[in-house]
């Protein structure tokens, strides 16, 4: 689910993972998600920890006794908050990642979604993320931060494990796909019954969700599929 291909994202939207940071801020799902051959790109909270992505972990000088001392990262892991005020406020930069549906400036005549963001590679840290280390260093991803203009510090961020080469608006449409998902959560309680079943079976509950995702996916394909100056299906 998301938006048609762009340059960097063929490939991302439709097997990407998108949660907010009740999921993000656990370690074990990503790693799940990893397991799958998924990428994420999911929202964290501002306490979560992490390291640069430039930290070294060092052993300390073996005595020649006992077992030899494990490297470790010399200082302790800052907040993902920390780290982008850190980065500075001239780190942020202009990105509009789609148009909204009220009438503005953008070119289908709507308002222009807007932000300014920071993007730093990082690598989270925490008990969890070293349990599934490959060696002492901690993995790398990326840190996006939303940081307005008018704002004096950031007001939203998100982890992502797309490649470091990826661009800054291709991290800022996938991170913003969740309000799609919301959207369509919402499109299917409310218009097509997803929140209607009251029997007490898996096997039931399992056949109505599949049923109203039918619905959904059929709705959605008509909509993509009608000439703009059509009025919406029924």
């Amino acid at each position: 689910m998301g938006p048609g291909p762009h340059p960097g994202e063929t490939g991302l939207a439709d097997r990407g993972s998108f949660a907010d940071a009740g999921y993000g801020d656990a370690a074990a799902f990503r790693h799940g998600l990893q397991e799958r051959g998924l990428n994420y790109a999911v929202g964290i909270s501002t306490t979560l920890c992490a390291q640069p992505s430039d930290a070294v972990p060092v052993a300390e000088p073996y005595c020649g006794a006992g077992r030899p001392p494990v490297a470790k990262y010399p200082d302790k892991p800052r907040s993902v908050k920390e780290l982008v005020i850190a980065a500075g406020r001239k780190a942020a930069r202009p990105v509009q990642w789609r148009e909204g549906s009220r009438p503005g400036s953008g070119r289908s005549g709507r308002k222009r979604m807007y932000s300014r963001f920071v993007a730093l590679r990082i690598r989270p840290a925490g008990r969890e993320v070293r349990q599934h280390a490959d060696g002492p260093k901690l993995p790398e991803c990326w840190l996006l931060a939303e940081w307005p203009a008018g704002e004096s510090e950031p007001v939203q961020f998100w982890l992502s494990d797309l490649p470091s080469g990826m661009p800054l608006t291709t991290l800022v449409r996938l991170a913003k796909l969740r309000w799609r998902i919301e959207h369509d959560y919402r499109e299917m309680k409310q218009a097509l019954g997803l929140a209607h079943f009251e029997g007490r079976t898996w096997g039931g509950w399992h056949h109505h969700v599949t049923l109203v995702s039918v619905a959904h996916a059929f709705c959605t394909l008509q909509r993509l599929a009608r000439a703009p100056k059509d009025t919406a299906p029924a």
